[in-house]
């Protein structure tokens, strides 16, 4: 009987430890600050949300208390009025925990209790401020050196040497406490320990590209992606942007490839996963270059449609898996969908009919604004162009419709013969589809006009969603690349 009822009194007070843990219970004191307020922030991708909000107690502290544990990663204590900040690492194992700082020098000044990672993060930042002068009067030595002239080997060395103790101080710190928030955050932001062999005094274009190649391949190295404490620190956004904006040829299939890779590394952290992939998908989705909706196409098919976006309602998922199933058929490089119409004398005709070495498809509506705007540019770019192998196929964006007694009239297509007849603009292919037999609206995805679709002779899209003063500078380029196509195929 004692042993049951010690058994029970030691699985309680297990149980009460467990609990105590789970919550948070930090501590501030700040000498000098007379507000009655402060605040708890904390960084998520590229900004910064509020937490919680406290008032001075009776001692002097602000105490951030829940029972519910704060997700781990790096924090703000703001300060009210004109909100003054220092940071405050925040883990699983330590959520209760005791940082006292004054006026002026906040950071300098913070003495830590209870918190391991905190102590770490600030003797850190303390050694770095210890380095700051030195290497600030260097720096100020080696520019007037420069500019006058002179020798600057010395200086570059001391320079050198104070960077080598950064990075020693740096390594010792991963190395002795790799667990931490801190050494995560610290190696984070070292720079990749590049082989020798590609640190050339000058290099070769081709040694460029290889180093460049291999910082594209490490480029991950010293940032566990997988560490769900990631999400939540002011540099994990900008570091994974740069990668695919930066590190990798903006073309849709190399970059659709680096989405991949950050995505794949992501999987082990739920969270970073789910933020990274709304993230992308909505950055494409928005794109305004040309080509890259086929990247918001490649995510939606690899991630969305196969299930690994569970978060997303129903009703959305099936908006976001039609919208790229709409754009598969006119991405760049997709032969254009064929559509037959008619013109002013109610001969059908093809698209797929236009014999000519280019053809720009163009979309508009004779009452939308924008259009007529365009149309100025659009004549301009086809009287300069049409002798260069280019036809445009104009389709007029009007149907027939039914009026008040319920008859058919076609009186909005016949808008579109009077603006054309008005505004002189015969010389090109004008058709109209008054009861959209060609279904041209949803083959081409057409949600607003105008739309510029430009194609080669087989048909095939090259570019689009242009604007209508753009069209020369892009036909400039397509032709000039055609011709090197063609120089570099008779050599």
């Amino acid at each position: 009987m004692m042993r049951s009822i010690f058994t029970l009194i030691l699985t309680i007070l297990i149980a009460t430890a467990a609990t105590a843990q789970q919550g948070y219970d930090i501590k501030i004191k700040i000498d000098g600050f007379q507000e009655e307020e402060m605040y708890l922030g904390y960084f998520y991708a590229d900004k910064q949300y509020l937490r919680d909000t406290v008032q001075k107690n009776s001692e002097g502290y602000f105490n951030f208390k829940n029972e519910e544990a704060l997700p781990a990663g790096v924090y703000l204590v703001l300060l009210p009025p004109d909100n003054q900040w220092f940071q405050v690492l925040v883990d699983e194992g330590e959520q209760a925990f005791t940082i006292e700082t004054a006026f002026p020098d906040l950071a300098g000044n913070v003495k830590v209790t209870g918190s391991k990672d905190n102590q770490l993060l600030y003797e850190y930042l303390d050694f770095l401020n210890q380095q700051r002068p030195a290497s600030e009067e260097l720096n100020g030595q080696l520019k007037t050196a420069r500019e006058a002239g002179g020798n600057t080997e010395e200086i570059v060395k001391q320079l050198e040497a104070i960077n080598q103790k950064v990075m020693d101080y740096q390594g010792n710190l991963v190395k002795k406490h790799p667990n931490t928030l801190t050494a995560a955050l610290v190696k984070a932001n070292m720079p990749l320990d590049e082989p020798a062999t590609l640190k050339k005094k000058d290099p070769s274009q081709e040694d460029q590209l290889a180093r460049w190649r291999w910082n594209q391949q490490h480029y991950f190295d010293n940032i566990n992606l997988a560490d769900e404490r990631m999400v939540r620190t002011p540099f994990l956004f900008q570091k994974v942007n740069d990668y695919v904006d930066k590190m990798v040829v903006q073309h849709p299939d190399t970059i659709s490839i680096a989405i991949d890779r950050v995505l794949n590394l992501m999987k082990p952290a739920p969270e970073t996963f789910k933020y990274y992939l709304v993230h992308f998908l909505n950055k494409f989705a928005a794109s305004k270059i040309v080509g890259m909706d086929a990247v918001y196409v490649h995510i939606v098919d690899n991630y969305y449609a196969k299930g690994l976006a569970p978060w997303t309602e129903e009703a959305q998922l099936e908006k976001i898996v039609d919208n790229a199933e709409k754009l598969k058929p006119i991405l760049i490089g997709k032969t254009a969908p064929d559509i037959a119409l008619e013109k002013k004398d109610k001969q059908r005709f093809n698209l797929h009919d236009v014999e000519s070495p280019y053809t720009v498809l163009f979309i508009w509506d004779p009452d939308c604004g924008h259009c007529k705007k365009s149309m100025p540019d659009v004549k301009k770019f086809y009287e300069e162009y049409k002798d260069k192998g280019i036809e445009i196929f104009a389709v007029c964006n009007k149907n027939a419709k039914r009026d008040d007694d319920g008859n058919i009239t076609l009186e909005e297509v016949e808008k579109c013969w009077e603006y054309i007849d008005e505004n002189e603009i015969g010389d090109w292919i004008n058709l109209v589809d008054p009861y959209n037999r060609s279904r041209y609206k949803s083959k081409y995805f057409i949600q607003s006009t105008p739309q510029i679709f430009v194609l080669d002779k087989d048909k095939k899209i090259i570019s689009k969603r242009i604007a209508a003063e753009q069209l020369g500078e892009v036909m400039d380029q397509i032709i000039l690349m055609d011709q090197r196509k063609m120089e570099q195929g008779d050599e």
